[in-house]
């Protein structure tokens, strides 16, 4: 499929956190009318179920800890696709600009002088909240939410500690499970109570989701029971009135 004016022109979109029913109509149009599909590991089949007839769905990889393209050799696809004039989706878990390596591959777009456009999609911590029937950000308690990640301890060591272990401090951590103790350590360190609520949710909106309450001082034992992708949502417990959504506590 080509553009009536023959341009190029390449997409990124955020597939959500997995489930079909949370990509938005424009994301999902998008999926539609692409010729070429460009996704990550962990977009579902359910969403890719999405595409048009005339799609070509090329996996990506972009797992955490998992085998996975070299970005460049990504961002040489998405050019070679569009420079042929196709309809390029790059299709990304969550939201495109929320750990998505998204100026990474734009900034090569630009440097190209190819056209593009950014659909937002329901990030991990968006999800993994809504699941425990809580807000990330409340009146009289927190007044900033931190987003962090990093594939192993050396990827937090820039991360303010000292604000992350205040009392009311809220953060998702991405990626966290293979450094939870590391993050315990680092929080206690700085003055976090051990009681600190913490909450994991893995699989986030999927069928297979999991929720597991944990405090600072379970997290790594708790980390250790997951073997999915995973958000920590930090000073978070769930909601008593959420007990609908808690059938697949562990």
């Amino acid at each position: 499929m080509t553009r009536p004016d023959q341009t190029p022109l390449v997409t990124f979109a955020g597939a959500g956190p997995g489930a079909a029913d949370h990509v938005t109509l424009a994301v999902a149009r998008a999926l539609a009318e692409a010729d070429v599909v460009l996704h990550d590991r962990l977009v579902g089949p359910e969403v890719l179920a999405l595409a048009g007839p005339q799609a070509l769905l090329i996996e990506v990889g972009k797992q955490g800890f998992g085998p996975s393209l070299a970005q460049e050799t990504i961002t040489g696809l998405i050019l070679g696709f569009a420079r042929e004039g196709r309809s390029v989706l790059r299709l990304k878990s969550g939201d495109p600009a929320v750990f998505g390596r998204l100026g990474e591959e734009t900034a090569a777009l630009e440097l190209a002088a190819i056209p593009y456009r950014v659909l937002p999609g329901i990030t991990a911590a968006s999800a993994a909240a809504a699941a425990l029937g809580q807000s990330l950000t409340e009146r009289g308690r927190n007044k900033e939410l931190r987003l962090v990640t990093g594939h192993d301890a050396e990827g937090y060591s820039e991360s303010d500690w000292a604000a992350l272990a205040r009392p009311g401090a809220v953060a998702a951590i991405y990626m966290g499970k293979a450094a939870a103790r590391f993050i315990q350590g680092r929080l206690m360190m700085h003055g976090a109570p051990a009681e600190t609520p913490v909450t994991l949710v893995e699989n986030a909106s999927r069928p297979e989701q999991r929720i597991c309450p944990a405090t600072l001082a379970t997290l790594p034992q708790a980390a250790a029971d997951l073997s999915g992708p995973a958000v920590i949502l930090l000073g978070l417990a769930p909601r008593a009135g959420a007990t609908a959504l808690l059938e697949h506590v562990i």
